[in-house]
Parts: structure tokens; C-alpha cells; sequence
């Protein structure tokens, strides 16, 4: 065990002093080294003459009390001081800058010495930083709830401390941007509400109406933070979400209504409060947009932290359950962070941040996902795709904390895995008719998605049969070509984001390996027996429809193709963002052996048959001479049987 300092553990006795004070020295006297002046001193009347307690003692050999005191106040003072520092450079959400550093002499070793100990200085101040504030985040299930990230008591809110956790680059400077025309947010709104709001409804949408009407009115009322947050967020969300390349005018205006929203993110982002969770929710939804600016795996962490600290996981007990409409809304909030986070967990094949084992919350009543009114007057749809989102998220959270977060034991049921398919392919026949057409082409994506990421290599899982691979293959190609369409086409319906990109990559390596993995098989066309030991309930779902019936079909030419189609996919949206371009580059890598083993085998199917005089009849080689003479053939005489 380490010893304690002298500072931590001080003697309360006085010692021999080192050396007496400069009266008993000049006259030769014993000096008892008494504090704050000695006992000579105090007989002859002369304590303010004494200086036993000056720096005439060896600064590091006191023993005294009262000195041990002075370090320690001393070391209190520096460390304020360092926190003070730290205060004021959190406060301008940067670091200040580093002091000069000396310009090292290679001829001087001195001088090089300087350098090493300035950088190892430097490295240790910015480890100290990262663990100062990551040790910070440990304390928010408390502060959450008390109040500790209140502007008045704290320079330091809990929204600089996501913003420094889950920022990349830094938005722009929005103090010569115009707020758009009321005739484009309405357009905005509208966008959001229609695509987006019907799939993630996290807030009022009352609320928002009434937001944008006082915006561009002007009646004198005053708006809250979170209101600003609320209003700027969607319209950034909306407008970036219809952006095709970066830097087109929609990516543009989606950046400035993001850095104006950032000026109300001390009090949005306030813990303690609903609109907390919804502020969250908004950046959340935005960072996946714009994935050079926000992290949205940080972003995601810190919003389940907020449901957990306010106690969304968890239905109210029946004595404390608010009005039906209020409930509904709780259970809303709480739905659309489980969705996000299961959905982005699965894509960055990571932990979710809380197992379903910790949550308690029934699915909102399916009468409050009715028809609304829109700012125009006309009746949108109702938000029921909202609702089956929830249930497919809920499907994919089982089977993937079974498959991907539990230890790597073997699963006790070879049939899990259909089985999971087979209840998620009960939800696709259970959708209704009235869906639209965008919505439904996006559940059917996330279907095929769910398909095969459920049945691909994993640790828990059994081996992949015959009829596992072509199920991949096929499902693959569905999605591929379909991706492919409504990448290119420009339709902008739906929430399609950056992470619609890393599942294009997913989905494109899956391919590449059954190919590679079984190559004859899925390019032969006929489909192979079911897998054995299958219930009722673990039935596979159907192969789609290019694949029914027993009929030849030419997979060499779907599989080309759908190759081809991939890599102009993840081309189009590297026009979009910068690392969907590192994802291109990478699948070309991976794929290159594969598509010249193709191109191979096409060239060899293509090749002319040999002429006809060039054929050898097939007996020629299996003529056999059975009881004949063959000498007497050769004399030329009649070849009679032998005798």
C-alpha cells in the first residue's frame, strides 16, 4: 500500500524545527520552534519579531501543523484555478488554445527532452479531459432527475455535453440565414408529416401547427426553447431528407435549420422533461441524415438514457396512469426511441441499449393512430404504419438478442430461426390494404432485410443448408433490385437515410458469400427440398415470386446483374454522403473475383458447339469383339464365330 502524503495525514504535534528562528539564533539561545512565534520570543515581548515562521525554514522538511495546512491549501488553490480554466473552455464548446510549443534543436538534447515532456504533457491533459467527461455521463441517471443541468446552477447542461459527445464536423454559422418562406415550411411540415411523422409520431402534432403558426404570425407570444427546437428540427429533418446530392439546396437549407436549432439546445435538451426525449428523438432522426456532422450511435445512447431516467420503460401503475390521450403519448415517445434504437443497433451490429426483459409498456391503443388533418385542410393518412413498425420491431429485437447478444451457446431449437421468419412473415400477410404504396415497398424491404440478416452466418446458429442459401440468395436479389429502383428514380417518399446504405452493403455481402459458398447450386435454378424436422409453426416463408414453380431460371444472368445494380446503388448514394463511398470501394473489392468467375462462366455457356463431322459416335469407344476371329478378318478371309 502506497504511504499518504504528509498533506493528507499531518503531524498536530510541533517537531524540531530545522533551525531556530533569527532572534535565539543571533543571541544563542535553545529555539523551541513554537507557531506562531517561539517561547523566547513570547517572554521577551517580541512575537512579531519571530520567524519561526517565515521561509527561513527548508521549504519540505516542515512538520508542523500549520504548515501542512498551508499545502494543502495550496494544492486546493491550483485545483481550482485548473477547474476554473476547464469552466471557461467548456463553455465556449472548445478547448483553448495550447500554448506555443518551443521550437526543438535537434543539435540541443535539451531541447528535444523539452519537446517530449510538452507532448507527453499534452497527451495527458487530453486523457485527463476525456475521462473528466465520460466520467460526467456516469452521474446522469441521477441528474437526470435533480435538476444538476439547470442553466442557473451550471455553466455545463447536459445538451453541451451531447453535443461534444455526438458531434462530428461543425454546422455552419447560421447568423445571415433568413427563416424560408411560410408557403416552403409548409411544404416542409407537410413532407414530415406525410413520410416521416407517420412512421415516428414522437410529439403532438397539434403542437407543431400551432409552433408554426406563431412563428410567422407574430402576435407577441412568447415561444419556448423546446417549441423553437420542435419547429427548426422537423423542417431540418424534412428538407434534408428530400436532399438527392450533397450540397444541392435542400442539403443546405437542412444545415442551417439544424445550426439554428442548435441555439435552443441548452433548455430543449433539459433533462427532467418530456420534450427532452422528443428533442432527442428529432436529432436522432437528423444525425442519420447527415452522418458528417452527428453521430447517431451517441445520439441514440443518450436518448434511451433519458426514457430510462424519466421511467418511459415502464408503464404507470394504475393509481398514477394519466388520461387515455396523455398514456397514448407516453407510450408513443417510448415506441419511436425503441424503434430507432433497435434499428440502428442492427445496422452497426451492436448491443441495444436496454433488453425487452426491462420493459413494461403495452403498444398504444390502435384508435389514436387515426386520420389527421394537415395544415392544408386536407385528411393525410393515419399513423397505423406507425403501429406495425412497432410490432416488427419488437419481432426483430427477440430474435436478435437471442442470436447476437446472448454467449455463443449452441440454441436449444434448430427451428428458432424459421420460426422467427414465420411470425414475421405472418406480420407481412396481416398488412392492411390501405397502406400506401411507399410505406409498403419500405416494410417490404425491411422484411426481406429481417430475412436474411436472421438467417445469415452467426455464431448460435446451425449450419446453412441448400434451401438456407438459395432463401439468402433470392430474398438478396429481391432487395438489391429493389433498393436499386427507388435509389434512382428519385421518388423522395419514405425516410430513407445513410444507414439505407450500410444495408445495401450487408445485403451485397451476404450475396457475394452464398455465391461463393455455392455456386453450382444457386445458379442451377431448381429449387432444393425444405429442410427437415420443420413444424407448422417454423414453416419457411415462400421464396418470392421469380422463384415459384419448378420452371429453369437463368440466376448467372440475375446474378451479373443484380452485382451491377448494386455497386450503382451505393455510387448514387456516395453522391449523397462521403462514406457510402468508402462502402463502394470496399464492395468492389470484394466482388471483383466473384463477377470475373461469372463473366468466366457466361463466356464458356456462350461458346458454339463442336461441328457435326467432328463428333465421334458414342459406341465407337465401347465396340468390343465378341466371338469372332479376328486373324482370320485380317487375312481376309470370312470372320466366322471361333470354334
Amino acid at each position: 500500500m502506497p504511504r499518504s502524503s504528509f498533506s493528507d495525514n499531518p503531524l498536530l504535534r510541533v517537531s524540531r524545527p530545522v533551525s531556530a528562528c533569527s532572534r535565539c539564533r543571533s543571541a544563542k539561545v535553545k529555539c523551541d520552534g513554537k507557531l506562531p512565534a517561539c517561547t523566547a520570543c513570547e517572554k521577551a515581548g517580541r512575537e512579531n519579531e519571530c520567524s519561526a515562521a517565515n521561509d527561513q525554514f527548508a521549504r519540505g522538511k516542515e512538520r508542523s501543523y500549520v504548515a501542512a495546512l498551508e499545502l494543502r491549501i495550496e494544492k486546493m488553490e491550483r485545483r481550482l484555478a485548473f477547474a476554473r480554466s476547464r469552466k471557461a473552455s467548456l463553455s465556449r464548446h472548445a478547448s483553448g488554445p495550447l500554448p506555443p510549443m518551443p521550437q526543438a534543436d535537434r543539435k540541443d538534447s535539451l531541447a528535444n527532452i523539452q519537446a517530449a515532456m510538452y507532448r507527453k504533457a499534452a497527451k495527458s491533459r487530453e486523457n485527463a479531459d476525456v475521462n473528466s467527461l465520460m466520467s460526467d455521463f456516469g452521474f446522469l441517471s441521477v441528474n437526470a432527475t435533480t435538476r444538476d443541468f439547470e442553466l442557473s446552477s451550471s455553466n455545463m447542461t447536459f445538451a453541451r455535453l451531447v453535443l461534444a459527445a455526438a458531434s462530428n464536423d461543425p454546422l455552419p454559422n447560421d447568423d445571415d440565414w433568413q427563416l424560408p418562406s411560410r408557403q416552403t415550411a409548409n411544404a416542409l411540415v407537410l413532407y414530415y408529416m406525410s413520410n416521416i411523422y407517420s412512421l415516428y409520431p414522437a410529439f403532438s402534432e397539434t403542437n407543431l401547427y400551432s409552433v408554426l403558426e406563431q412563428s410567422y404570425v407574430m402576435d407577441g407570444r412568447v415561444m419556448k426553447d423546446s417549441d423553437y427546437w420542435l419547429l427548426y428540427m422537423v423542417l431540418a429533418i424534412s428538407s434534408s431528407a428530400q436532399s438527392q446530392v450533397k450540397n444541392d439546396q435542400y442539403y443546405i437549407d437542412g444545415l442551417y435549420l439544424a445550426a439554428r436549432a442548435l441555439r435552443y439546445a441548452d433548455r430543449a435538451l433539459m433533462p427532467g422533461y418530456p420534450t427532452q426525449i422528443q428533442s432527442l428523438i428529432l436529432l436522432t432522426q437528423y444525425s442519420t441524415l447527415d452522418p458528417a456532422h452527428f453521430d447517431s450511435w451517441h445520439l441514440i445512447g443518450f436518448t434511451c438514457r433519458a426514457v430510462i431516467d424519466m421511467g418511459f420503460h415502464q408503464d404507470p401503475p394504475p393509481e398514477q396512469t394519466p388520461d387515455k390521450s396523455s398514456l397514448d403519448m407516453r407510450r408513443k415517445t417510448f415506441y419511436c426511441v425503441y424503434s430507432l434504437d433497435r434499428s440502428i443497433s442492427m445496422v452497426l451490429t451492436r448491443a441495444f441499449s436496454f433488453t425487452d426483459a426491462a420493459v413494461n409498456v403495452a403498444f398504444p391503443r390502435p384508435s389514436s393512430f387515426s386520420r389527421r388533418a394537415s395544415i392544408t385542410g386536407q385528411y393525410l393518412s393515419g399513423c397505423e404504419p406507425a403501429l406495425l413498425l412497432f410490432q416488427l420491431r419488437r419481432a426483430q429485437s427477440q430474435w436478435y438478442q437471442v442470436l447476437a447478444q446472448s454467449d455463443s451457446a449452441p440454441l436449444p431449437d434448430s427451428t428458432f430461426i424459421w420460426q422467427m421468419c414465420h411470425q414475421m412473415q405472418e406480420w407481412a400477410e396481416r398488412l392492411p390494404n390501405s397502406l400506401p404504396v411507399a410505406v409498403r415497398e419500405l416494410f417490404d424491404l425491411e422484411l426481406r432485410y429481417s430475412f436474411v440478416y436472421c438467417l445469415s452466418p452467426l455464431a448460435k446458429a446451425p449450419a446453412l443448408t441448400d434451401y438456407d442459401r438459395l432463401f439468402i440468395f433470392e430474398h438478396a436479389i429481391a432487395y438489391l433490385d429493389r433498393i436499386y429502383e427507388i435509389a434512382h428514380t428519385g421518388r423522395n417518399s419514405g425516410l430513407y437515410s445513410y444507414h439505407d446504405a450500410l444495408r445495401v452493403f450487408f445485403m451485397a455481402g451476404q450475396f457475394l458469400e452464398v455465391i461463393q459458398g455455392a455456386e453450382d447450386l444457386v445458379l442451377s435454378g431448381m429449387p432444393p427440398p425444405l429442410p427437415p424436422h420443420l413444424t407448422e409453426r417454423a414453416l419457411p416463408p415462400p421464396l418470392p415470386r421469380r422463384m415459384a414453380g419448378s420452371g429453369y431460371v437463368d440466376n448467372l444472368e440475375r446474378s451479373l446483374a443484380c452485382l451491377e445494380r448494386t455497386a450503382s446503388t451505393l455510387a448514387k448514394y456516395g453522391e449523397r454522403w462521403d462514406d457510402s463511398r468508402q462502402l463502394k470501394q470496399s464492395f468492389d473489392i470484394r466482388s471483383r473475383v466473384v463477377i470475373e468467375r461469372l463473366h468466366m462462366r457466361r463466356q464458356r455457356q456462350q461458346q458454339p458447339p463442336p461441328p457435326r463431322n467432328m463428333q465421334t459416335h458414342p459406341m465407337a469407344h465401347d465396340m468390343r469383339w465378341v466371338d469372332m476371329n479376328v486373324e482370320a478378318m485380317v487375312r481376309g478371309q470370312a470372320g466366322g464365330p471361333r470354334r
